[in-house]
Parts: C-alpha cells; sequence; structure tokens
C-alpha cells in the first residue's frame, strides 16, 4: 500500500495548477465527485479539512489525503451528524473545508445537503469549484477525470454562489 501511495502522491504533486483567480482564505470549497483527484493536487498544503468515508477506499484517500497536507474527518454526511459537527467545528477554527457535494457514491452531480448545512451553521462562505484538466475520465458511477501526469489543471470558481447554498454548480 505504501509503494502506491508513493506512486500517486507523485502523480498528484506532478499536475501543474492554474489559478484563474485567487479564492477566498476560509470557505467552503465544493466540488463533484469526479474533480477529485485535481482538487486533491491543486489545493494540498492549504489549511482544508475533508470528509472522506469509512470504507477500505476510504482508507486509501485517507492516508493520501493526510501525506498532501489536508486535515481528515473519516464519516459520512448520510450516517450521524458528528463528523459534520467536525467539519463545522473546523471552519469556526478558521481551517477551511472541502466538500464533494455528491458524496462518496452519487448519483453523480445530485448534490447532497452537506455542504448547504455547513454554510447555514457557520456563515463561512460557499465556493463552487470549476475544474478542467487535460486526461481521460473513468467509467465509474461519477466519470472521475483523470488527468494525464504532469498536465495542466484550471482550477476557477462560481462567484455568483458564493454564499447562496440555493444555486448548484
Amino acid at each position: 500500500m505504501t509503494f502506491v501511495l508513493f506512486i500517486l502522491r507523485l502523480w498528484l504533486m506532478s499536475l501543474r495548477v492554474r489559478w484563474v483567480r485567487p479564492l477566498p482564505p476560509v470557505a467552503v470549497y465544493c466540488l463533484w465527485h469526479q474533480d477529485l483527484p485535481v482538487c486533491m493536487s491543486a489545493f494540498r498544503r492549504r489549511n482544508i479539512v475533508v470528509m472522506i468515508s469509512r470504507s477500505r477506499d476510504g482508507e486509501w484517500a485517507a492516508r493520501l489525503s493526510r501525506a498532501l497536507g489536508y486535515g481528515v474527518v473519516r464519516g459520512s454526511t448520510s450516517r450521524g451528524v458528528e463528523s459534520m459537527r467536525h467539519l463545522l467545528r473546523a471552519l469556526q477554527q478558521g481551517s477551511s473545508v472541502g466538500m464533494a457535494l455528491d458524496g462518496p457514491r452519487g448519483p453523480a452531480k445530485v448534490e447532497q445537503e452537506g455542504a448547504q448545512w455547513l454554510v447555514s451553521r457557520s456563515g463561512i462562505p460557499r465556493v463552487n469549484l470549476r475544474v478542467s484538466a487535460h486526461g481521460f475520465h473513468l467509467h465509474s458511477w461519477d466519470g472521475m477525470l483523470i488527468p494525464w501526469p504532469f498536465s495542466c489543471v484550471t482550477v476557477d470558481w462560481d462567484d455568483e454562489t458564493v454564499g447562496d447554498c440555493s444555486k448548484g454548480l
């Protein structure tokens, strides 16, 4: 497992990130599950806490996320509020939070309620991320985007939805 995580970390660190514009310093950063690899690379070491499921796949993701400098909360929005409370505390202590809007199981691009709950309880702005990269999409439930090593990834955000939970991506 350690060797595979090392290779994944090298791959993610090889990606060149192009920011369209600066991000707010503290926010609830919202993305689609398919964009996780791109965002894992782009947002590393930025004082962001993420929620990762307690599944076997989640263990891989948690280890990789910690190696990239993320704070990790294990749990899910659908199985108890304790994990969400940990994320809320992280926001209140000045960390940002990263959320896959469609969760770990989908359906793809259908927003679940976790981000809206965090924004309404914390008053911290919501930032809907848009990413693009040269790569390919997996034939999975989310169509995960896998960027080519050393490719350039572009990150932008939707300024019309900052702080407004009623709008999707």
